[in-house]
């Protein structure tokens, strides 16, 4: 098992950063869970280098520079705990350099054009931690396993796009493409200005639904996953999903509220999920 300090640090910083994975992921026995806490830990620091750097205690470089040098890295708890998860499950190092290379975009593209541009985003800061995970969670993946996770985490991360729209924009982000606004007829102009027709309702709709096909897709081999992983799953992609329905339920207001599922809705869609 990790270290129980280097747990507990992983485990606060879950905690703090995802109450939805957090809720998700703490009915996994106790090594499974903590190699998730570890894993969502790094992907935070990767995160808070770009999106916090005044706060975060390492730049994109060095973390990528630390991680390339494991074995010697030190200074942070993030360290012996990525050695012990990556030994522990023998991981390949891929979708974490996948990871800090869809983050690495957000220097350098903040408006997206195309679907295609989207998708690829979505994979590299998403679908790998699905990658990530899967190993952790399920005894012998196939690559059709391991696809299933990388669709999951992409279609969270629509759903992360559509929520926190106000937010990026404030940073001067447009992760929807300009292609599916065309085809709604929803301008620029709209957007820089928080219009909320039924053109934007359609554009978000779209999205939606090209999540829901990365949902069904990501939950399409659950059925061979261990008992706790498969609800641990369950639980992420229908606590994630809930999202949408509070941005229906806010009339698509995504610029100026931000769509929060509480805890006493979390408790009742793990009540719905266990019932059976």
């Amino acid at each position: 098992m990790l270290d129980r300090d280097l747990a507990q640090a992983c485990k606060i910083m879950m905690k703090q950063g995802s109450s939805s994975f957090y809720h998700a992921f703490k009915y996994l026995p106790r090594q499974e869970r903590e190699a998730v806490y570890v894993i969502y830990s790094f992907c935070r620091l990767i995160d808070d280098a770009v999106d916090e750097p005044e706060a975060s205690p390492y730049s994109l470089q060095e973390l990528e520079q630390h991680f390339s040098h494991l074995k010697q890295a030190k200074g942070h708890f993030i360290w012996p705990s990525l050695r012990w998860v990556m030994e522990t499950y023998n991981l390949n190092k891929a979708p974490y350099y996948l990871q800090m290379s869809g983050q690495r975009l957000d220097y350098a593209q903040q408006k997206y054009a195309t679907v295609a541009q989207l998708e690829d985003y979505c994979y590299r800061v998403a679908g790998s931690v699905g990658e990530m995970i899967v190993p952790i969670l399920h005894p012998a993946p196939g690559q059709s396993v391991v696809e299933s996770g990388i669709a999951l985490g992409k279609a969270m991360q629509i759903v992360n796009i559509i929520r926190d729209i106000g937010a990026d924009q404030k940073l001067g982000r447009r992760y929807i493409p300009l292609e599916i606004m065309q085809l709604y007829g929803y301008t620029e102009h709209d957007w820089e200005n928080q219009i909320i027709n039924d053109p934007f309702c359609r554009v978000i709709q779209h999205l939606i639904n090209q999540a829901d096909k990365w949902f069904e897709i990501g939950l399409a081999f659950i059925s061979s996953y261990p008992t706790k992983s498969a609800l641990t799953l369950r639980l992420a992609a229908t606590y994630y999903r809930e999202i949408i329905e509070v941005v229906k339920e806010n009339k698509f207001q995504v610029f100026e509220r931000r769509a929060i599922v509480t805890n006493q809705r979390k408790n009742k869609l793990l009540l719905q999920l266990t019932k059976f």
